[in-house]
């Protein structure tokens, strides 16, 4: 992945997991109550910033931990 894509990808996926999430968080810890679609917005908007942060954090980790498992799993490569 290069350019841009680098930067809006974790994003992207900040968005996605801390939107289901929170949505599935909040219903545990609340159930569905009347209010249920503000309060989990709340807790969207509260778990989100820090979840970019996150992800542009655990980006490169990640990535290399992959690389390594991928190498585990398809053994030395013969030249």
């Amino acid at each position: 992945m290069t350019g841009k894509a680098r930067l809006i990808f974790p994003i992207v996926m900040a968005f996605i997991m801390s939107f289901l999430m929170s949505g599935i968080v909040t219903a545990t810890n609340i159930g569905l109550p009347p209010d249920f679609l503000s309060r989990w917005m709340s807790a969207w908007a509260f778990a989100f910033p820090p979840a970019v942060v996150a992800t542009l954090l655990a980006q490169a980790p990640a990535r290399y931990v992959t690389e390594r498992i991928i190498r585990l799993i398809d053994g030395p490569r013969e030249t």
